[in-house]
């Protein structure tokens, strides 16, 4: 007989021995730093990390989002923001616990060379999105070796 208590309880088992960081990103389309910070975390979960990431969904979990709170109370957690109002990284540490590292992509632009575009990103901001990834990426490996090591 097929018993669903059992079964939960071993997908349960099995989801705790893996190993996976989310990523919030800035939602923001109000500024250019908020599309870098997507492009940058769309290129870690779709290119870099597939298999160790997870997106969390920053309005969703804003508004309630039972799954995303929970997978970041319990999980690892990289805030990816776009400006000094750090949203992702208050709205996590307020819903589910501090997070793992956070990232402002506004630390990553030289002074006077401020990004215009909000959309369609020229190359200068395209290579500020791919260093954010790199620091993405950097800050899941050091997490993942920290989780190995436990």
């Amino acid at each position: 007989m097929n018993d669903k208590r059992n079964e939960i309880t071993d997908k349960t088992e099995i989801e705790n021995k893996i190993k996976k960081v989310g990523i919030v990103s800035c939602s923001g389309e109000d500024l250019p730093e908020g599309s870098i910070s997507r492009l940058a975390t769309l290129d870690v979960l779709l290119k870099r990390k597939p298999f160790d990431t997870t997106t969390i969904c920053l309005p969703l979990f804003i508004a309630g989002g039972e799954g995303d709170r929970l997978f970041a109370k319990n999980y690892p957690t990289i805030t990816v923001d776009g400006c000094e109002k750090l949203c992702a990284k208050k709205a996590t540490e307020k819903f589910s616990g501090k997070v793992s590292h956070s990232i402002n992509v506004a630390d990553f632009i030289k002074e006077g060379k401020k990004p215009v575009n909000k959309r369609n990103l020229n190359e200068k901001e395209k290579e500020i999105a791919g260093r954010v990834a790199d620091e993405i990426e950097k800050n899941v490996d050091r997490i993942l070796t920290l989780l190995s090591s436990m």
